[in-house]
């Protein structure tokens, strides 16, 4: 006896394309095709689904943002001063911290023997390790020297909480700024605005 094919039928299109709108707006945390492929019914597509969904929410007071290698629902950036009691957090970073956060995320990836150049002064491990447990920094490729340093780079969390899709998005000093991240010291390692020639303020990665 053969099995009926249509046990093992994937969902219509837009079905599909229902249930990834459910399980990205059921989680906070953004999730990769891989693990959407792993809720959805066998025979699914959720990299077409996805692309279907963006065009979908363009223009709504949501939209579908891709961060990194994963997705995420996110509220469209122009209305995000209407959340801004809700989503505001207190977070009070050190300058060292903050300097840090500045250099990795700019010249990434960074060892801390480069961050301490760049900064002049010495990293702390307690700095790292701060900006280690909020989960904007995370533990990169050691590079291929001597002593082999292992190298530090932002983590997926840093890119949505500025919503980015990858880090050569990085925003200016003036984005910073109006997150609350920086005040108007000049930080090093970052890009001199007094520079811009319509390209800075992003990363370029070597």
């Amino acid at each position: 006896m053969q099995d009926d094919p249509g046990l093992f039928e994937a969902p219509p299109v837009a079905e599909q394309e229902r249930m990834v709108e459910a399980l990205l707006f059921a989680t906070s945390d953004p999730m990769t095709v891989p693990q959407l492929a792993g809720r959805l019914p066998h025979g699914c597509d959720p990299a077409t689904a996805l692309a279907s969904l963006r065009r979908r929410y363009e223009g709504r007071g949501v939209r579908l943002v891709r961060v990194g290698d994963a997705w995420a629902m996110r509220t469209a950036p122009d209305l995000g001063h209407l959340m801004h009691d809700e989503v505001t957090e207190t977070r009070k970073l050190s300058r060292a911290a903050i300097e840090t956060l500045a250099i990795i995320a700019y010249h990434q990836p960074a060892t801390r023997a480069e961050i301490e150049e760049i900064r002049g002064v010495s990293v702390s491990r307690g700095t790292i390790d701060q900006l280690i447990e909020m989960g904007w920094v995370k533990l990169g490729r050691r590079r291929m020297t001597p002593g082999r340093p292992v190298t530090f780079v932002v983590t997926p969390a840093f890119l949505d909480h500025f919503g980015l899709e990858t880090a050569r998005d990085l925003p200016g000093l003036k984005e910073l700024r109006a997150a609350g991240l920086l005040d108007n010291r000049p930080v090093p390692g970052t890009p001199d605005e007094s520079d811009d020639d319509g390209q800075g303020g992003l990363f370029e990665e070597e």
